[in-house]
């Protein structure tokens, strides 16, 4: 190619709109009535898809842990970091009780937890919990049921039954004590909102599991791993006599993945925070 002609194909190349990073795609919100189980907003076409939970499922290892006595309130154990554990994010190389565990989603905190369980009392527990298909065997052939299961693995759950389980949770019906779940009440993210509501949730994201193709999760999406955001938890409002309580899911894919700065289980919070309490939003 001539110089000439070369720069006014570089020219008009540079007068071309930008293609915009494609947004990530919602694969389901399920926001719920807990009185009476009534679906107050329901999007998406992967509300009854299995997926991995990633750093949700903590909920389910804090009751686990606070029922077992591995676990004794917001501050205890103080557990340290040692050499091999993960430290996927700075924050993790330092001493960890309960409520820095949850906050900051410190995986081997959770891994501590699952080891003292042991296989059989976790599996066992997932499975009085009903927690999704309740499969903690992990990867063929990887030992890593304690380590990993609920992280791209074996252990998968759908935001119908995020929303089951919550349900269940708030409820008071989970085969656990109710000072459990008045101790992992207190170390969730707690948040406030208008109108008198506050939120009690959990984040969580991986990435999107090889076998899970493009059309098994109702995204759309083209062939590339992405990586799942989640966010689920509950909202309580107290107005004079009146008390009312929600459940909530939000499940979405990033086709980016990860992006520094830019996780996708706070943009599923944020998001669905916009969606549910700003001035338009579903209870404002």
């Amino acid at each position: 190619m001539s110089c000439p002609l070369r720069r006014i194909v570089l020219a008009l190349a540079l007068l071309l709109p930008v293609q915009a990073e494609a947004a990530p795609v919602t694969l389901c919100t399920l926001v719920t009535d807990a009185a009476d189980g009534r679906v107050l907003l329901r999007e998406g076409k992967a509300c009854a898809v299995p997926v991995t939970p990633a750093s949700t499922f903590k909920i389910a290892l804090a009751l686990m842990g606070f029922e077992t006595g591995i676990l004794t309130d917001a501050h205890h154990p103080v557990l340290s970091w040692h050499k091999g554990y993960p430290a996927w994010r700075a924050s993790w190389r330092q001493d960890t009780d309960p409520r820095r565990w949850m906050t900051d989603s410190v995986v081997w905190y959770s891994q501590v937890i699952t080891t003292r369980l042991g296989a059989e009392r976790f599996a066992g527990l997932t499975r009085d919990f009903g927690y999704g298909n309740a499969d903690v065997s992990g990867d063929a052939g990887a030992d890593n049921a304690l380590t990993r299961s609920w992280i791209g693995s074996s252990l998968r759950i759908s935001p119908e039954g995020q929303i089951d389980f919550l349900t269940r949770l708030t409820a008071g019906r989970l085969p656990v004590s109710a000072r459990t779940v008045a101790l992992t009440r207190e170390i969730l993210e707690q948040s406030p909102q208008p109108q008198g509501w506050r939120v009690w949730g959990k984040t969580g994201a991986a990435k999107r599991p090889i076998a899970d193709g493009p059309s098994a999760d109702g995204s759309g999406a083209d062939g590339s791993r992405g990586a799942y955001g989640w966010f689920v938890g509950w909202a309580e409002q107290s107005t004079g006599n009146t008390a009312r309580r929600v459940i909530f899911t939000r499940l979405i894919l990033d086709t980016r993945g990860f992006q520094p700065g830019d996780p996708p289980g706070p943009h599923a919070r944020d998001s669905l925070f916009a969606d549910l309490f700003s001035t338009d939003g579903l209870l404002r």
